[in-house]
């Protein structure tokens, strides 16, 4: 099974270095910098908001404190409390249970693999995940 903090983390990564290498950039030029689909992009972000280290102004994403923090980490308790009662669910089905869009989601993922509080149930960008219990 995919070790989910190496590889969304490494994505978080792949977006604070270019970002750190380029300055602020829209979406679009940051996915195509870093080669990061739309799904690993959102994890990306989810992860580097609860470390408080991205934020955005308009359609630029730039490095600093977050004002990311309170969407992403709300969106991040409905996905835990769908994943609590529900177990195992796929993301469309958590999308729908949380009524946000796809990808406040996988933001929403991010930010809680970066708390271990998740596990794929599928390698690769999972599209299913539960809780992790200890």
């Amino acid at each position: 099974m995919t070790n989910i903090a190496e590889e969304f983390g490494k994505n978080a990564g792949e977006i604070w270095k270019t970002l750190n290498t380029t300055g602020p950039l829209p979406e679009s030029k940051l996915m195509q910098l870093t080669n990061l689909h739309e799904d690993e992009f959102y994890v990306a972000v989810g992860w580097l908001a609860r470390e408080n280290k991205i934020c955005k102004n308009g359609p630029m994403y730039k490095l600093g404190d977050t004002n990311l923090a309170p969407k992403i980490g709300y969106d991040a308790g409905k996905i835990w409390k769908i994943l609590e009662t529900k177990g195992s669910v796929d993301i469309y089905d958590m999308a729908t249970l949380a009524q946000i869009e796809e990808r406040e989601t996988y933001s929403a993922l991010g930010w809680l693999a970066r708390e271990n509080k998740i596990e794929p149930k599928t390698t690769r960008i999972p599209k299913e995940y539960t809780i992790r219990r200890y």
